[in-house]
């Protein structure tokens, strides 16, 4: 009876670690991205997401060689365009893809000209960002890829 009962309870461990979720995976995905991140070929290339009021984000995209060059943006991740500061006639949207994925719309002079497919690793320390680039018939002129990496406190 005694080796039943640690043989259940065994496998009862054994399935509870196998279903859990990890830890990391639990983080909202607005917030598994909130930090500073380098982009792993360009050095003038780094972003800052933080939070913005209840549910919602602050990205800001900086130059350390040239700080008057920054721009940033809010969102609620509820797909409204709002305005990019630092960048006259842009506005962002973004919108929750799924627990890892966001979709950033690009609108400048009231036309989309970019979406942005924004996808952050398992471990919540790199972010691939897909850029694709539209003509304003919304037809692809390009697509580029750039990888993030979270900074070390």
């Amino acid at each position: 009876m005694r080796i039943r009962n640690l043989l259940v309870c065994t496998a009862a461990f054994t399935a509870a670690l196998f279903f859990a979720t990890p830890s990391w995976a639990q983080v909202d995905p607005r917030e598994a991205r909130f930090g500073v991140w380098d982009n792993s070929t360009n050095p003038n290339n780094v972003m800052t997401y933080e939070a913005f009021e209840k549910g919602g984000s602050k990205l800001t995209v900086s130059n350390p060689s040239n700080p008057a060059s920054d721009w940033s943006y809010v969102t609620m991740f509820d797909g409204k365009f709002r305005p990019v500061t630092g960048q006259p006639g842009s506005e962002t949207a973004v919108e929750i893809i799924n627990a890892k994925s966001i979709r950033i719309y690009n609108k400048r002079d009231g036309v989309v000209n970019q979406v942005v497919i924004n996808t952050l690793s398992e471990d919540n320390n790199t972010i691939s960002n897909e850029y694709i680039r539209m003509d304003k018939e919304g037809k692809i002129t390009g697509v580029t890829h750039v990888t993030y990496l979270r900074r070390k406190k």
